[in-house]
């Protein structure tokens, strides 16, 4: 009986020594780690079987990579990354598709995008009668009173003439109406919104402004520039929800064309008021950020007059709110738009031989509010698109850095659109930005020799190659509404550059490479606004933002430039579909 007892006791030790673990959560975590034998944790998810573009120079190519807590474990071919595989580790078989880096527009304007897109949309119209039929259907749906606001016309589509309010004033009658032209520098109010504006045959031009008037001295409903202000100072705040609403309208969109992030320049034009772009991180991005409601990174830019208001905010906060909201610098404008006829230029305009265009901001404060800025470490971006405008800003950024000496700065300039002789290489002499918008140049090109003579158009428009080859940072983006958000589409036309109607490209030496523009949309557009350690590239410990391709092969995309967003990843997590 003793043994019995004696024997009985020994095997419910030994099962206690080997059960007992078992209800230990720790050894579970143990065995489960066992499974992952290099590392301490799994990946949550493997990308395998594709074509991998990586944008990152050391490794361009690769067929597979490992993602775990929104970012890149590892980049590399499948085998290499089996030890990574464990408990709860998804797989994504890409059956040979080709993934890029989630692509950056460097130059939006998000919420503006967003709410143009519930607004009277004339993008495209090429006839008079289509942009009337249009403003009357919104007036029909309109309260009396209410403003009718929208945009996007291109009066080059329809011959070049410029519209006027008589065009509209019949048809509303008891809504005042306000249309900006496609890049943001023009607008037509009716005569409703004249006079609630004030503006009238004594009105006199503001500084950095036109108000357009017949040959009698009548306003004819067209406002340029800095004169803007005069209708926009009229017109009711949008209110915080359909701000919102805007915000995550246009974040949908663009994931839809396999933006991951944007640099966003704010709701700011020559004449609309500063303090938008502030109220639009309060209401809207501090918002969505604190109730998880962000869908694409974005990275704000604030007027440069608010600039100590931004260094405040980046000494307290640091130079980003979240994974989602980044802090990027101050923009300002040197000049107008080509469409306009307020870009600034060295010669007067061939259509126009009387004017050679604006200097939007008067240049002593614009100097003095860039040597405050950079003293204190802000990113400077500045609006130029004429050749004039270009120098300009580039003798200031010379002057500027001169004074406050020698640092990784990144001076910006936006669009840089139209260039003297030897301009490009300043851009790689001073290691200047150059954000350049390539579906521009479709809308551009008719216009710019018609505006500037075939000579002046073909020698400097649109020089993407020659400041690639000056080793200027290139960076593409939309300025969106101007343009779609569409980075396969902005691609291809960098690859081509072949306007609507023409057979052939326009300035063919021009042209980039696939692989060239494909870097300046993505880890170059990272570069331009300090974010290379955390977005741009499929390297490893960058968030893992990528896109699915639609193209058969590499070969084939590289030759044609073709190809459309199958899905879109943010953080390793599928965003679109």
């Amino acid at each position: 009986m003793n043994r019995f007892i004696l024997i009985s006791a020994s095997i419910t030790i030994l099962l206690s020594i080997f059960f007992i673990p078992l209800f230990n959560s720790n050894y579970w975590l143990k065995w489960r780690a066992s499974l992952v034998p290099s590392t301490k944790l799994a990946a949550d998810l493997i990308v395998r079987n594709g074509v991998i573009f990586t944008s990152d120079p050391s490794f361009p190519f690769a067929d597979s990579m490992a993602i775990r807590d929104a970012r890149i474990l590892r980049v590399g071919n499948y085998s290499s990354l089996q030890d990574l595989s464990g408990y709860g580790t998804k797989e994504l078989n890409l059956e040979g598709k080709i993934v890029v880096p989630g692509f950056i527009d460097s130059h939006v304007h998000l919420i503006f995008a967003g709410l143009q897109m519930a607004r009277v949309q004339l993008q495209g119209v090429n006839q008079k009668d289509e942009v009337v039929r249009r403003v009357k259907e919104a007036a029909l749906n309109a309260k009396k009173g209410a403003w009718i606001l929208g945009g996007g016309w291109n009066n080059d589509l329809w011959g070049g003439e410029l519209p006027v309010a008589s065009w509209i004033d019949d048809v509303t009658s008891d809504n005042p109406v306000w249309l900006t032209r496609m890049d943001g520098h023009m607008g037509l109010a009716n005569s409703v919104a004249l006079k609630l504006a004030g503006v009238t045959n004594l009105s006199e031009d503001p500084n950095g402004g036109t108000i357009m008037k017949t040959s009698g001295g009548e306003p004819t409903g067209l406002l340029i520039d800095a004169a803007m202000k005069l209708i926009y100072s009229r017109i009711p705040e949008v209110s915080i929800d359909e701000r919102r609403d805007a915000m995550l309208r246009a974040s949908s969109f663009a994931l839809r064309r396999g933006v991951t992030a944007v640099v966003d320049v704010g709701r700011y034009f020559p004449g609309a008021p500063v303090e938008d772009s502030w109220q639009d991180f309060s209401d809207v991005y501090q918002w969505a950020d604190s109730s998880g409601k962000m869908k694409i990174r974005v990275c704000l830019f604030f007027p440069m007059e608010t600039w100590s208001r931004l260094y405040d905010l980046i000494h307290k906060a640091g130079h980003a709110l979240s994974n989602w909201i980044y802090f990027g610098g101050v923009k300002a404008f040197a000049d107008g738009s080509l469409g306009s006829n307020s870009a600034l230029f060295y010669e007067p305009y061939f259509d126009d031989p009387h004017n050679s265009g604006l200097q939007v901001v008067e240049f002593e404060s614009l100097f003095n509010m860039t040597l405050a800025s950079d003293k204190n470490g802000l990113q400077v971006a500045i609006h130029a698109i004429g050749d004039r405008a270009n120098d300009l800003i580039l003798d200031m950024y010379e002057s500027v850095a001169s004074i406050n000496g020698k640092r990784d700065r990144r001076f910006r300039i936006e669009h840089a659109q139209h260039l003297a002789p030897g301009t490009a290489e300043r851009f790689g002499q001073q290691g200047i930005v150059a954000s350049v918008q390539p579906d521009h140049l479709l809308d551009d090109a008719d216009s710019a020799i018609r505006k500037l003579g075939i000579d002046r158009a073909q020698k400097g428009s649109y020089l993407f190659q020659s400041l690639l080859s000056s080793n200027a940072l290139l960076a593409l983006g939309s300025d969106w509404p101007v343009a779609e958000t569409y980075p396969l589409h902005a691609i291809r036309t960098a690859m081509k550059r072949i306007p609507p109607g023409w057979e052939n490209a326009w300035i063919p030496s021009e042209c980039l490479s696939l692989n060239d523009a494909l870097i300046a949309h993505t880890i170059s557009a990272a570069q331009a606004c300090f974010l290379e350690n955390e977005i741009g590239s499929l390297s490893t410990g960058k968030l893992a933002d990528f896109v699915i391709l639609s193209a058969d092969s590499w070969d084939e995309f590289a030759r044609e430039g073709s190809a459309s967003v199958e899905a879109t990843y943010v953080g390793g997590i599928q965003a679109y579909p």
